[in-house]
């Protein structure tokens, strides 16, 4: 998989002006790969973000899609919660060694657990670390519900604690946690800012992580809330990163999102709102002009 160090390298450095490179998730997706690969860039989109297949088949079919398609790859990753933390920790780092080997743009990982102390959660971030820097590819531990990143203030304890941990910033987790906005909460955002280099584009709100629809007229103070601290985190990296920063619309599908009750018909439409919460971001950021 040199093609997408030798690809995302090439941006890097081909780049004068500042770039956003987004990626669909493949959350939810009844496409084969090479049709959703195929509607992702037809739609827009860099490159794909998901979790590695299992099997050698849909392994395959990855690579020859993406390749077809001319798409970066980023991959997820996570804790598995359900392990004890010594033998769940083991897994994690096997995992993320072969994660390594398809040389993706960047790993996502949903880290540690709510219930593992801090030393437990530490483990996980400082194996990532490590496996990070010997790959000289990056992992992005996401602000998740469930995992050590749950809230806004835990999550400032675990920067001040590792001064190396870098996020991936799904803040629509916080808004459900926190049951607000986080108004008058930017200053404890700073931190939080300064250290998250990847986005996971979705909107939530007081009392779920997923709006209904971001087009939504009811939704617009959310939507205004989320872009305002995406566009801080955005132009940040824009100064550290060579101008190329990376984001993942991540709406999700049914019953992530709202469904109508006996039907589970979704009450809006997932691909069309991640193609709008990528194209509302580009106008905000003149990236279209």
């Amino acid at each position: 998989m040199r093609l997408f160090i030798i690809l995302f390298g090439s941006l890097l450095f081909s780049y004068g002006q500042e770039k956003v490179l987004f990626f669909q998730t493949d959350w939810g997706n009844q496409l084969s790969l090479d049709g959703f690969c195929e509607r992702a860039k037809t739609s827009g989109y860099d490159g794909v973000e998901l979790w590695l297949p299992s099997g050698s088949e849909k392994q395959e079919a990855l690579k020859a899609a993406l390749e077809k398609h001319d798409l970066l790859l980023n991959l997820l990753h996570g804790t598995n919660k359900g392990l004890p933390f010594k033998e769940s920790l083991e897994q994690y780092k096997g995992v993320l060694e072969t994660l390594m080997l398809w040389k993706p743009v960047l790993i996502n990982s949903q880290t540690g657990s709510d219930f593992f102390t801090a030393e437990e959660n530490k483990a996980f971030i400082d194996a990532a670390n490590t496996i990070s820097a010997k790959h000289n590819i990056p992992v992005y531990h996401e602000t998740h519900r469930g995992r050590f990143s749950y809230n806004l203030p835990d999550t400032n304890k675990y920067l001040a604690l590792i001064p190396d941990l870098k996020l991936t910033l799904d803040i629509s987790h916080w808004m459900v946690v926190h049951e607000s906005l986080l108004q008058g909460k930017d200053e404890l955002l700073k931190e939080v800012i300064k250290k998250s280099n990847h986005i996971h584009a979705r909107i939530g709100y007081a009392e779920g992580p997923q709006v209904n629809d971001p087009q939504a007229p009811e939704w617009k103070n959310a939507l205004e809330r989320h872009m305002a601290i995406w566009e801080k985190v955005i132009r940040k990296g824009w100064k550290e990163n060579n101008g190329v920063v990376t984001v993942t619309t991540e709406f999700g599908p049914a019953d992530y999102m709202p469904t109508l009750p006996y039907t589970r018909v979704p009450v809006s439409d997932q691909w069309e709102a991640n193609v709008f919460m990528m194209e509302t971001l580009k106008e905000r950021l003149k990236l279209n002009k």
